[in-house]
């Protein structure tokens, strides 16, 4: 079984940042792809990042290109999400999940494992 606590989300002016972090134990972290997703209220699950196993390999959707980098600390165990010049609409409940596949994906039915969320909130 693989565990996954996010960290890091909070209230934020727009133009503001925040960093995400997500520490994952259980299993050989460096043997699951990463990713990040989030769910608006009233909304489905949206794709925001991934990274592959190794961190050389990120993908992102159109909306957060620029803004937001994805990355991941073997050694650590831990993935993170670092968020600049946030909007009102990047608030969400953000996820971290762990995906045992050799390719990153931007499908949630793909991800294996799941963290509780964490609230980020952009104020305009």
């Amino acid at each position: 079984q693989v565990q996954l606590v996010e960290s890091g989300g909070g209230l934020v002016q727009a133009g503001g940042s925040l960093r995400l972090s997500c520490g994952v134990s259980g299993r050989t972290f460096s043997n699951y792809a990463m990713g990040w997703f989030r769910q608006a209220p009233r909304k489905e699950r949206e794709f925001v990042a991934a990274i592959s196993r190794s961190g050389g390999s990120t993908y992102y959707v159109d909306s957060v290109k620029g803004r937001f980098t994805i990355s991941r600390d073997n050694a650590k165990n831990t993935v993170y999400l670092q968020m600049n010049s946030l909007k009102p609409e990047d608030t969400a409940v953000y996820f971290c999940a762990a995906d045992s596949s050799r390719v990153i994906s931007s499908t949630p039915r793909t991800y294996d494992y799941w963290g509780q969320g964490t609230q980020v909130t952009v104020s305009s």
